[in-house]
């Protein structure tokens, strides 16, 4: 459920690497914990669930089916049960793409731990950069 005027924040990167090859190495769970150290200290499927241990203690993490489109969305359920949709989008740009994830507040994240979040999600977002300009 979305609560009406929650406040988001549209981190973002643009890769020096074509879309697909981006996509497909980002949409890959058992990547997570090379790029992702912000959800994902390490991570394997159980179940046909993927159970990541993070940073919140361990999470499961329910990725959006691939596609053509570069929709990397997933959901985060915490280890309260609180589930997290995180929309994620590897968009082309000329010869590179951009990877735009969109942060949202939850209700009860003060304003210092939602700078905290989109500061990890950019330094994800390097890493991620960094690892696939590498090629």
């Amino acid at each position: 459920m979305t609560t009406p005027g929650a406040e988001s924040r549209h981190v973002s990167i643009h890769i020096d690497r074509p879309v697909g090859e981006v996509y497909a190495y980002a949409s890959d769970p058992s990547r997570l914990p090379e790029w992702a150290a912000g959800l994902s200290a390490s991570i394997e499927e159980t179940d046909g669930r993927w159970v990541a241990d993070s940073p919140m203690g361990q999470v499961v993490v329910d990725f959006a089916p691939r596609n053509e489109f570069g929709v990397l969305d997933h959901h985060v359920t915490l280890p309260t049960g609180e589930s997290v949709y995180n929309p994620v989008r590897v968009i082309a740009d000329g010869d590179g793409c951009e990877v735009v994830f969109t942060l949202r507040r939850r209700p009860d994240m003060s304003a210092d731990a939602f700078r905290r979040d989109a500061e990890a999600v950019s330094a994800d977002l390097a890493t991620l950069k960094r690892l696939t300009e590498r090629v």
